[in-house]
């Protein structure tokens, strides 16, 4: 389970989280979901030794951010790759979002995610 390449998957729009996951785990990947961001910086608290990239909506609704999630998964593992999608914030990103990040904007088609994340994974790795 150590080799695995676990993503967790946040967005408050369950349509969303459910297509996002069906590819990582089409692409290979081990996915969690949260579907807000308290719930998914629960889940970083107690998988630090798994989680191997943050996927997250900037909107999630009522409570923190994807931008505050991003902040806080990097004080949690400071090189964790993390990837923004948005529909309508992608303007914040260069002074909201974590560096080493990318943002996909809504809407895109799930090879986006794939690419853009296994490319931030190659990055981490290198």
């Amino acid at each position: 389970m150590s080799d695995a390449l676990i993503v967790l998957v946040v967005d408050d729009e369950a349509l969303v989280a459910d297509m996002v996951e069906s590819a990582l785990l089409e692409a290979g990947f081990e996915v969690m979901v949260a579907l807000t961001g308290e719930e998914a910086v629960a889940i970083l608290e107690k998988q630090t030794e798994t989680i191997r990239g943050l996927v997250t909506d900037v909107n999630l609704g009522k409570g923190m951010t994807g931008f505050d999630l991003g902040r806080r998964a990097r004080a949690l593992l400071p090189e964790l790759p993390v990837l923004y999608m948005t529909g309508d914030s992608a303007h914040e990103w260069s002074s909201q979002g974590v560096p080493n990040s990318v943002v996909i904007p809504k809407p895109f088609v799930t090879a986006q995610i794939i690419t853009a994340l296994s490319s931030l994974l190659n990055t981490a790795v290198a």
